[in-house]
């Protein structure tokens, strides 16, 4: 991860989307806000952020961890709560692999019969 990942010079890139795209940057910074406000939504702050650590751990976006574990913390997130949030995203990951194992045997009965 280290290869590529650098916190403090990798946002500059956003330029791109400035120069490029500002009004697509603009509406997601705003539907962004929106999803994180701190007042307003019906799930607490907290437990948003730890969603969004959860499905950043699923995806695997090391930006995403790396914004919303602090941001989770910072609204008052425990390590113990990061922690049950990273099993229950891998307990899902893992679950997808089993049900996509059954899909596997599914598919590859069906070539069987083809034979």
């Amino acid at each position: 991860m280290s290869d590529y990942f650098d916190r403090q010079h990798d946002k500059a890139y956003t330029r791109v989307y400035k120069e490029q795209t500002p009004d697509i940057l603009k509406t997601w910074n705003d539907f962004n806000t929106a999803v994180f406000a701190k007042e307003g939504r019906e799930i607490p702050l907290k437990y948003r952020e730890l969603l969004a650590v959860a499905v950043a751990i699923t995806t695997q976006c090391v930006y995403c961890i790396d914004a919303h574990s602090q941001a989770a913390v910072r609204a008052g997130a425990t390590e113990a709560e990061l922690a049950e949030t990273a099993w229950v995203a891998t307990a899902l990951r893992a679950g997808g692999g089993f049900a996509h194992g059954r899909l596997a045997f599914k598919l590859g009965e069906e070539a069987a019969h083809q034979h």
